[in-house]
């Protein structure tokens, strides 16, 4: 491959990783970009996993061999079969020199590689048909991330050195693109992400919420939403500061994510200010009753505050249709003012009710006997 043709090679697989929408995406793209710039028929990318001393492969693109799947849950291998990557660290980066490329064949050693660590590669390339492979570490902020590793089928001219040493360039873009969605990734999560608490924000509930009730419309997936408000916030940042008052908000979001928990899949948010939520897809009305009946058990023992005021709505109970995420939030947010209302030790529940009671009745009009800042929704409208 001539240097232009290598040039632009680099440059599609760095503009691929850059439009990628999520790590999946970019582990593809890179993993893609350096198979077709190197004229393999296969490649992989895998991460040092340190805590567990292997190297877990994230995804395998072109000619999979069996068992080799796409994305792969759990494909591994003990790093003592592959120690190159810790040899790099301590041999090479030591001094400052950068991690080059290896070549290794079905035969053996070959461009460049030193004998000792072949045996486990040779015998997986014989094993699944192919010919050669190069191997590129990959290094992110001074230390390995991984391996970039493309192999050509049986047959085919075997990389040299040429192809290892453009290996070692591919891997410093990949390693480049990987830093961006990484990046990417964490300006999601903090969209996402309360600052104070850890927990998700109400962005993530709009999100979440309506993704639940359109699979709710589309196969009758029981979809639950706690709404709370923490009591006495305001007395406590009035007589003992904010600092004090934060550390009731941390606090108390530590008790809703444990029994947040209680429930497989749930999503524990901070609406904002001293309001908090939890959404349920998938487990019974029954389930999500229980774990807000322990929330507010947990809140009532907090040292700080005065407990919780907890409303459940769920698709599961006598509720009516629930064609819209607003329309569950109103249920949910009406039965917990009628929990602050009665001061109640529990759980209210919509549609668990009397018939005649009107918060819980007239939950999808606002009541005008709340105050008007209590009435607004506060969630997307329709």
């Amino acid at each position: 491959m001539g240097e232009d043709k290598r040039l632009a090679a680099v440059v599609a697989l760095a503009q691929g990783m850059a439009a990628a929408q999520g790590a999946r995406d970019a582990w593809r793209a890179a993993a893609t970009g350096a198979c077709r710039a190197l004229g393999g028929s296969f490649a992989a990318l895998s991460v040092w996993e340190r805590e567990l001393g292997r190297l877990k492969v994230l995804v395998n693109v072109g000619e999979r061999a069996a068992g080799e799947d796409e994305f792969p849950e759990d494909e591994s291998y003990p790093v003592h079969q592959f120690p190159e990557i810790t040899e790099f660290l301590h041999e090479r980066w030591a001094g400052g020199g950068e991690p080059n490329a290896w070549v290794e064949t079905a035969e053996g050693p070959a461009a460049g590689r030193r004998p000792g660590y072949v045996h486990q590669r040779v015998a997986a390339l014989r094993r699944r048909g192919r010919g050669c492979c190069v191997v590129a570490p990959i290094v992110l902020n001074g230390r390995a991330w991984g391996e970039l590793y493309v192999a050509r089928r049986l047959g085919v001219p075997a990389f040299g050195r040429a192809d290892a040493d453009f290996a070692t360039v591919l891997a410093a873009v990949v390693a480049a693109g990987i830093a961006q969605a990484e990046r990417l990734e964490e300006v999601r999560r903090l969209a996402y992400t309360d600052a104070l608490t850890g927990l998700a924000n109400r962005r993530a509930v709009d999100a979440r919420l309506d993704e639940a009730v359109e699979r709710h419309r589309a196969d009758g997936t029981v979809v639950s939403l706690v709404v709370c408000d923490l009591n006495g916030l305001k007395r406590v940042n009035d007589t003992r500061g904010h600092a004090v008052g934060d550390r009731l908000l941390e606090r108390f979001g530590s008790v809703l994510s444990l029994c947040g928990a209680m429930l497989p899949g749930a999503l524990a948010a901070r609406l904002g200010g001293d309001e908090f939520c939890l959404l349920a897809v998938g487990p019974t009305a029954d389930e999500v009753v229980k774990a807000a009946d322990e929330l507010c058990r947990r809140a009532a023992e907090l040292e700080l505050g005065e407990g919780v005021a907890c409303g459940v709505a769920s698709t599961q109970d006598p509720i009516g249709p629930v064609r819209s995420a607003r329309r569950l939030f109103r249920l949910a947010d009406a039965a917990q003012y009628r929990a602050k209302a009665l001061r109640a030790g529990q759980p209210v529940v919509a549609g668990r009710e009397g018939p005649d009671d009107p918060v819980v009745r007239l939950a999808d009009e606002p009541s005008p006997t709340l105050p008007v800042e209590r009435r607004r929704f506060r969630g997307r409208q329709d």
